[in-house]
C-alpha cells in the first residue's frame, strides 16, 4: 500500500455524521468540495499535499456523499457550514487549520477565515472569490436572489433551486444525465472537445464527458447522487439571502490571514460574480492575499480540469506560508 494511501471514517461533528477522506502526518488541511461534488473532487491534490508534509482531509461536506443530511432547510446556512469545519478541527484535535476550497467550498473555506480568524491560519479558494453572493462581506441592497431574479431572471439556476423539490425532481430523474449537463455546461469548449451549441456531439442522449473526467470517476459522482440524492445540496442554495442576513455584521470587514485566489480563464462565475482582476482589488477584501492565479484554458471545475496548475499553485502558496512562520518565529 502507498505510504499516502487515502482513508476513510466516520466522525461525528455538531451531532451529525460527517464522512473524511484522509492522508498523511503534519500541520491539518482540510480540503472543501463544491456543487455538485464530494471528497473525490480534490483526488489529485490530496497524495501531494500529504507528500509535502500535511494531513490532508477531504469531508464529504453536510448533505453531501456519505455524511448526513439534516431535514430542515434552516440547518444548512453559512454559520453551520462553517460550524462544521470548526468542529472537524476540534475532533481531529488541531488548534490551528488552513482551509481550502471550491466553489461552495471555496466561500465556506473564505467563511471559515472569516468568523474564526484565531484558528483558521491560512486560506485558498479556488472559483468563487472572497466577496460573492454566497459571502456577501460587501452587501448589496438587495438579497442576491431578489437581485438575481431582477437581473438575471426566473430561469437562472440559483432562482430555480429556490423551490423545494423542484430541482430535486428535475436532477434526480436520471442522475447519469443532470450531472453530465451540470458538468459540461459549466466546461468550456476546448475542456469538452466539442462546441456546447444545439448541434454538439450526443453520446447515448447526452453531451459525452469533458476529457478531465474519466468514465470511472464521474461514476462515483452518479453512484454518490443516486443513493443519496440533491435535497441537502439544494439545501445550501436556499439559504443564500439568509445568509446575506445572518452576515450583516460583518459587513466591510475583510479576511487578513495569507490566503490564495485560483479562478479558470474561462470560469463562469466571471459571469455573475464580482471575480477581482488584479491582486489589489483581492487585497480590498483579503488584505493577506498573497497571490491570484489565473488558470489557462480551464473553467470551472478547476482543481480536476488542471490538477498540476492547481497543486502547483498550492504547494507554492503553503510554502511560502510556511517560510513566513519561520522568520517570524526567528524574528520573535
Amino acid at each position: 500500500m502507498s505510504k499516502f494511501a487515502v482513508s476513510h471514517r466516520v466522525v461525528v461533528v455538531n451531532g451529525i455524521d460527517l464522512h473524511i477522506a484522509e492522508c498523511g502526518d503534519g500541520p491539518l488541511v482540510v480540503l472543501l468540495h463544491g456543487f455538485p461534488e464530494a471528497w473525490h473532487s480534490w483526488r489529485h491534490q490530496i497524495p501531494a499535499l500529504a507528500a509535502a508534509g500535511y494531513h490532508v482531509v477531504a469531508p464529504d461536506l453536510r448533505g453531501y456523499g456519505r455524511s448526513a443530511a439534516p431535514e430542515r432547510i434552516e440547518e444548512f446556512t453559512i454559520f453551520d457550514l462553517v460550524g462544521d469545519v470548526i468542529g472537524l478541527v476540534d475532533v481531529l484535535g488541531y488548534g490551528e487549520v488552513i482551509v481550502m476550497g471550491h466553489d461552495w467550498g471555496a466561500a465556506v473555506a473564505w467563511g471559515s477565515a472569516l468568523l474564526r480568524p484565531d484558528l483558521v491560519r491560512a486560506v485558498v479558494g479556488l472559483s468563487v472569490p472572497p466577496n460573492s453572493s454566497l459571502l456577501p462581506i460587501r452587501r448589496l441592497e438587495l438579497p442576491p436572489i431578489e437581485q438575481y431574479r431582477r437581473d438575471r431572471g426566473d430561469y437562472f439556476y440559483m432562482v430555480m433551486f429556490q423551490e423545494p423539490g423542484m430541482a430535486e425532481q428535475f436532477l434526480g430523474v436520471d442522475v447519469d444525465a443532470g450531472l453530465r449537463a451540470t458538468f459540461v455546461s459549466a466546461s468550456t469548449r476546448a475542456q469538452v472537445g466539442t462546441d456546447l451549441t444545439d448541434d454538439a456531439e450526443i453520446t447515448d442522449g447526452a453531451f459525452a464527458l469533458p476529457d478531465w473526467l474519466p468514465a470511472d470517476d464521474f461514476a462515483r459522482y452518479v453512484e454518490t447522487f443516486t443513493d443519496n440524492g440533491f435535497r441537502g445540496p439544494l439545501n445550501w442554495y436556499r439559504n443564500i439571502d439568509r445568509n446575506w442576513r445572518l452576515l450583516a455584521p460583518w459587513d466591510g470587514a475583510t479576511i487578513d490571514q495569507p490566503s490564495l485566489y485560483v479562478v479558470g480563464e474561462y470560469d463562469n462565475v466571471h459571469e455573475f460574480f464580482e471575480v477581482p482582476k488584479t491582486l489589489d482589488e483581492l487585497r480590498s477584501v483579503a488584505p493577506g492575499a498573497r497571490d491570484l492565479v489565473v488558470i489557462p484554458d480551464c473553467s470551472h471545475w478547476t482543481q480536476q480540469e488542471q490538477p498540476e496548475a492547481v497543486t502547483s499553485a498550492l504547494l507554492a502558496f503553503l510554502s511560502g506560508v510556511e517560510q513566513e512562520i519561520t522568520i517570524n518565529k526567528e524574528k520573535s
